[in-house]
């Protein structure tokens, strides 16, 4: 079960964390992998990864931001099974301590790139008869979060996008659904909380484990196994969906 063979998968941000965790899964379970990263020498160090296990791997430069280079990156690839557009920055603020230029460099990045990434893909998935989209929510598209004004918006824009795309392609056999994962143990995690909370790490890290009710974070291969299997063809029932994958954190917190 489970098994992505002879299926091509596009994952972006796949160098580090969640997409990496992701990109090897896929990588395992059959999957060609291309991975849409910015930064290529830490793509590349997964494609490493993938290879030396055995399986199939391609890094592409790109900024996802960027519809042009997107679309140049798609064609090149030309069949794309699966895409999980994962790729995506986070901002701490209000709405009073929030620039335009804070807004507009996450909106950039976390709506406008996974846009960009479906605009590439649908077309080609219509013309081969279907695939599996796969988006990275979070619980903050669904709970209001302290001091997360841009980020909350980004990703209720994620949650909005599945549902239409969902829609919309009912009838061409491809399906959308989204992840809303609450705090998973990544090092953008340790590099956000250094960056935000120096001097006060340890400290913060625990705070943020124990927001979920479970007692810890995530962790990148329960959200890559959620991710396989709404890729694979048993999840061929499942379309505009979205999965909590948060310890309890939107539901079983008081």
């Amino acid at each position: 079960m489970f098994k992505l063979t002879g299926k091509t998968a596009v994952i972006t941000g796949g160098g580090s964390g969640i997409g990496r965790a992701i990109a090897l899964l896929f990588a395992k379970q059959g999957a060609a992998v291309h991975i849409i990263e910015l930064n290529a020498d830490a793509g590349q160090g997964v494609v490493a990864e993938i290879e030396q296990a055995g399986g199939q791997a391609q890094v592409h430069a790109a900024d996802v931001s960027q519809q042009a280079a997107v679309v140049a990156v798609f064609q090149a690839v030309g069949r794309v099974d699966v895409l999980v557009n994962n790729a995506g920055i986070a901002h701490v603020g209000n709405v009073e301590t929030t620039s335009e230029a804070d807004f507009e460099r996450v909106y950039q990045v976390n709506v406008k790139g996974a846009y960009n990434c479906l605009f590439a893909a649908v077309p080609l998935m219509k013309a081969q008869g279907g695939g599996a989209i796969v988006n990275m929510a979070s619980i903050a598209a669904h709970v209001g979060l302290t001091d997360r004004l841009a980020y909350s918006m980004s990703k209720g824009a994620i949650f909005a996008m599945t549902l239409s795309v969902a829609r919309d392609y009912l009838g061409s056999n491809i399906r959308c659904n989204s992840i809303s994962p609450a705090r998973v143990h990544t090092p953008f995690v340790d590099g956000f909380i250094a960056k935000n909370y120096a001097g006060k790490e340890a400290e913060i890290f625990e705070k943020l484990s124990h927001s979920q009710p479970i007692g810890r974070m995530g962790q990148p291969d329960e959200v890559a196994a959620l991710a396989l299997y709404l890729a694979s063809d048993e999840a061929g029932f499942v379309t505009g969906c979205d999965y909590p994958l948060d310890g309890g954190f939107i539901k079983l917190n008081t």
